[in-house]
């Protein structure tokens, strides 16, 4: 056991500012921004200040639509200064998701930039809210969004309606230091102080309220276990709206004073680009950014010696890609987590110094402070070492519940303060969990129990294919069947009996998917999380 940490955002900051003054805390390598800690300190003070000159208070929930700019970390630290909540929104959103979260979270207040690709963020809001091309900034009155009041724009045009950064920077003069001041010392770490939406694979997104103590508190384990000191500097391609990018990520490096190197939108080669140029000793991604870095024709161009340490999570972790970070971008401490949203997120996660199988077969062991049980699904009993059932999970880093959603908090969190995971796992003789897929997920064929994870491990050893996705499709006859979608290495080219006949021999005949898809990608969210119902729907459309 460990002692839980009793800081506030806040109060977190000033600490390292005090510690760190002259270490670097955050850079932009394309455009040579570069913060130390006493520097980020200052400004995050400043734009708190700002947001107090708005009129917004404690608890009151602010929204985010943003890639991983500046903006967006500082807000995440200013929020954590005067006590607002902050709302992570999607990149990928368009109208009605946004429409949605801003309803859901009864949000007063929304930062974004110009556009994303090609949605213009201006363009929907202005579709979504047409008040605002002729109301005083600050003065929005919604009839779809009765809640949002305040539009700031991260940009240095003017739009009808808004503010933008210069106008909020400008407003913090209104504020003392001592108002500042005042308001941090009301903050309580038991306070919620983060809301992130789950990132609808299933359903509709639910608001997760997560504390200062949930999310501090999981980062520093996070951080203890990649072994991070002040001196590490950690690549951040990951995006921010996702626990990965804002607690994996900055938090985490920020209760060790180490250097948070975001990348703004995620480039395969402006990775490689960045963590050469910035000698970043650490790395973040799901596997999917893993395998786009790895098979980039470019790759052996760069520099990657510093790296060392790292998490690679949000979806099933292929061995064959875990082995090629290792044996190819040098990181050989690279660490592979395992949780979700609620978590805060990460429930296990293996140590920098485990054996190689660890990482490979499991996906660590609880983090310290975190209670881990597997039990029957649908019960509370527990079940031996090396049997499956669901993972749940108690402890510090248990959300407080979904926002205005009691009956959704209450199907996942038991009368004991259990978080039951809709995950189904392993748990060996040393605590070491081995995920075998979803609740949800999981094939029945004429009976049988099927797990994806089982097929597509098995798939990742063919030496034609570099991604595969493995889901049931209704069957008259067996009640299910098993659909394959896989992408092929570059150059290549297979068959569907090609790829069936890898199989034979090697796994049961009732495993072998009865269909091949061949893609070029998958539909994924944001976060890098493969929407498999959507995988499911693509395959009824073909199949019908």
């Amino acid at each position: 056991m460990t002692d839980f940490i009793k800081h506030t955002i806040a109060s977190l900051l000033e600490e390292k500012a005090a510690q760190y003054p002259n270490h670097e805390a955050v850079v932009y390598h394309d455009r040579s921004l570069r913060y130390t800690y006493a520097q980020f300190n200052d400004h995050c003070k400043k734009i708190a200040k700002g947001l107090m000159a708005l009129g917004i208070e404690k608890g009151e929930n602010i929204a985010v639509w943003a890639t991983n700019r500046i903006e967006w970390v500082s807000l995440q630290f200013a929020t954590g200064k005067m006590g607002a909540v902050l709302v992570t929104v999607n990149t990928n959103y368009q109208a009605k998701e946004l429409e949605y979260l801003l309803k859901q979270s009864e949000s007063t207040t929304l930062f974004l930039i110009e556009q994303y690709r090609d949605n213009s963020y201006i363009d929907t809001l202005y579709r979504l809210v047409p008040e605002l091309e002729t109301c005083e900034p600050g003065k929005l009155c919604s009839k779809r969004l009765p809640m949002l009041k305040n539009v700031i724009i991260l940009s240095e045009k003017k739009y009808n309606g808004t503010y933008n950064w210069h106008n909020l920077i400008k407003m913090a003069d209104e504020i003392s230091d001592e108002a500042l001041e005042k308001r941090e010392q009301s903050l309580h770490y038991n306070e919620v102080i983060n809301m992130q939406y789950t990132s609808g694979t299933t359903g509709f997104p639910k608001g997760v309220m997560l504390t200062h103590g949930n999310i501090i508190n999981n980062a520093y384990q996070i951080a203890v276990c990649m072994a991070f000191t002040k001196e590490d500097r950690l690549c951040i391609p990951v995006p921010f709206f996702h626990c990965f990018g804002c607690v994996i990520g900055t938090l985490a490096c920020v209760t060790v004073g180490a250097t948070m190197v975001p990348v703004e939108e995620f480039d395969p080669e402006n990775v490689l680009k960045t963590i050469e140029m910035e000698r970043c000793t650490a790395l973040h991604g799901v596997p999917t950014m893993f395998i786009s870095q790895l098979n980039h024709p470019n790759f052996s161009k760069y520099q990657l010696s510093t790296l060392r340490t790292g998490v690679m999570s949000g979806s099933n972790c292929p061995k064959e890609i875990i082995k090629a970070a290792i044996e190819k971008m040098g990181m050989d401490e690279i660490t592979i987590c395992y949780g979700q949203t609620e978590a805060s997120p990460v429930i296990t996660q293996t140590r920098t110094h485990d054996p190689i199988q660890y990482k490979v077969e499991t996906v660590g062991k609880p983090l310290p402070n975190v209670e881990v049980k597997i039990v029957e699904p649908g019960t509370n009993k527990e079940v031996p070492a090396n049997v499956q059932g669901e993972l749940c999970t108690k402890g510090y880093h248990v959300m407080k519940g979904y926002y205005n959603n009691e009956t959704a908090t209450k199907e996942v969190i038991d009368e004991d303060g259990w978080l039951h995971t809709g995950d189904l796992a392993v748990m060996n003789e040393n605590d070491y969990i081995i995920v075998t897929g979803r609740l949800k997920d999981m094939i029945i064929r004429g009976g049988e129990n099927i797990y994806p994870r089982e097929i597509e491990e098995f798939l990742y050893t063919h030496p034609k294919i570099l991604d595969v996705q493995v889901i049931g499709v209704p069957d008259e006859k067996f009640g299910e069947e098993i659909a394959a979608w896989i992408i092929l290495k570059e150059g290549e080219s297979a068959t569907d009996e090609e790829i069936k006949e890898y199989f034979r021999g090697e796994i049961s005949r009732h495993k072998i998917p009865k269909y091949i898809f061949f893609t070029n990608n998958y539909p994924m969210t944001a976060s890098g999380k493969i929407q498999k119902y959507r995988l499911r729907e693509q395959s009824l459309s073909l199949l019908s």
